[in-house]
């Protein structure tokens, strides 16, 4: 596998060799592809904005966005994001990267499902949001030059992508629905489940433990 991919080089360091390792046994092909794919992503789009990254923490947040779809990492409990987010921050604290850049990864992975949020924070949080945003939406695709997409996925290819990914949101999400409030993670369970039952932010206001 090339590291140096539509005139982006991946850094060649110990934080990036672990982080590669690390997902590529936790991953299937489609969520490794996936997250490869948004980190080239969201870094040629940054540059096409004109923003400052550090490659290596825009790296590991590319790569460890969706590791909470995966059964070694995912808990029971709480959004997918939050787990991703909690592996991220401890892999780069232990590999001797700082509270703030270590945090800025946590946010970025863990706002990656929220819109418009994380493009006002840090370039190291916008900048998995990006990739994410080409990757599964197809937003500004015309900021990717034609030559940078076919690179792109000539190295990590997406065959039937679309439908792959949503089945991977599901599989990831379908045993703590309540985990997707307030997100469009919903939509998936919706998609999939006939029986899934949206919680409704109306209802809990009304039916609320506040005596009115």
């Amino acid at each position: 596998m090339s590291d140096t991919i539509a005139g982006l080089t991946v850094p060649d360091t110990e934080l990036t060799r672990d982080a590669t390792a690390l997902v590529r046994s936790a991953s299937d092909d489609l969520l490794f592809d996936h997250s490869r794919r948004v980190f080239f992503w969201g870094m040629l789009k940054a540059g096409a904005r004109g923003l400052q990254v550090d490659p290596e923490l825009a790296y590991v947040g590319g790569m460890f966005h969706d590791l909470g779809l995966t059964t070694a990492y995912r808990t029971s409990d709480r959004r997918f994001e939050i787990d991703g987010a909690e592996a991220a921050y401890g892999f780069l604290r232990d590999h001797g990267r700082g509270e703030e850049e270590s945090r800025n990864v946590w946010l970025a992975i863990a706002l990656h499902t929220t819109p418009e949020v994380p493009h006002h924070l840090a370039p190291e949080v916008a900048v998995v949001t990006m990739g994410v945003e080409t990757d599964v939406l197809g937003l500004d695709l015309d900021q990717i030059t034609t030559d940078q997409r076919d690179e792109v996925i000539a190295a990590h290819p997406r065959p039937d992508f679309k439908n792959g990914i949503l089945r991977a949101f599901y599989q990831g999400m379908a045993d703590r629905p309540g985990t997707t409030f307030g997100t469009m993670n919903d939509d998936v369970l919706a998609h999939f489940d006939p029986d899934f039952r949206r919680e409704n932010f109306v209802e809990i206001i009304q039916g609320n433990a506040w005596e009115e």
